[in-house]
């Protein structure tokens, strides 16, 4: 089987039904991107992938032993809580200095071990979050909405950072994001979630499916066509331009 796999997964919230008959799996290397508009159900997807939401219907299986590195969308801490990096990486569970060190220079933040949390910029703190979910050596990583507070300069070369993190340390990825040209170049394949399954497939084929755009637009046709050229050419000045939905 793969690390994942859904089927028929629905689920109820509040009185209402946010995911209908999803079905979804994943391999080991893949990176998958989760598209849809607000509202569509993406994050409820992802956190009853990792049985954080119970099931309405449905059955989510994982791999046994499965390790599951998670980035929030946001997470809320005390500004006025004194807590450097260097212990945030360490709760719940106590790590190697070294180890810890590597990490966050692995990821961009090098340095940072004993600035406050609350002083870092965005950028800065997901990137903090993204070592933090790297430390328990996952299969797969899951990412919700992680570049939501950065600018489009810090979007791109935050997903640079996760295609060489999938290069480097071989896990899964499972991301939900609107920056659909970041999506188109960045992605093994896409799943676009409006409370439904709409359509699945390589970024080509999602493109060009009806469905996708009709929720998204003939716009972004835009963007595909600058994925592509970007693919071909590898411009890095225009890795910066992002597609809002």
């Amino acid at each position: 089987m793969g690390l994942i796999e859904a089927s028929g997964v629905s689920v109820d919230l509040g009185g209402r039904r946010i995911l209908q008959s999803v079905d979804f799996s994943i391999e080991r290397g893949e990176i998958v991107t989760v598209v849809g508009p607000n509202g569509s159900g993406k994050s409820t997807f992802i956190r009853s992938l990792i049985g954080a939401i119970g099931l309405s219907a449905g059955s989510v299986r994982r791999a046994p032993g499965l390790v599951v590195g998670y980035v929030p969308q946001r997470l809320s801490l005390d500004a006025t809580m004194p807590l450097t990096v260097a212990r945030f990486l360490n709760l719940p569970v106590l790590r190697n200095a070294r180890e810890v060190k590597t990490m966050l220079e692995h990821v961009g933040v090098g340095g940072l071990g004993g600035r406050q949390m609350s002083a870092l910029s965005g950028g800065q703190f997901q990137r903090v979050l993204l070592s933090r979910a790297l430390l328990s050596k996952p299969d797969i990583l899951m990412l919700d909405e992680p570049t939501q507070s950065l600018d489009q300069p810090g979007t791109a070369a935050f997903y640079r950072l996760i295609e060489t993190v999938r290069q480097e340390v071989g896990c899964a990825v499972l991301m939900v994001s609107h920056d659909l040209h970041v999506v188109m170049s960045a992605s093994d394949r896409v799943l676009c979630i409006n409370g439904h399954v709409c359509c699945e497939g390589t970024p080509t084929v999602v493109s060009a499916a009806p469905e996708y755009r009709a929720l998204f637009g003939s716009g972004t046709q835009g963007a595909f066509a600058l994925y592509q050229h970007e693919h071909n050419h590898h411009h890095p000045e225009s890795e910066g331009t992002a597609v809002d939905a």
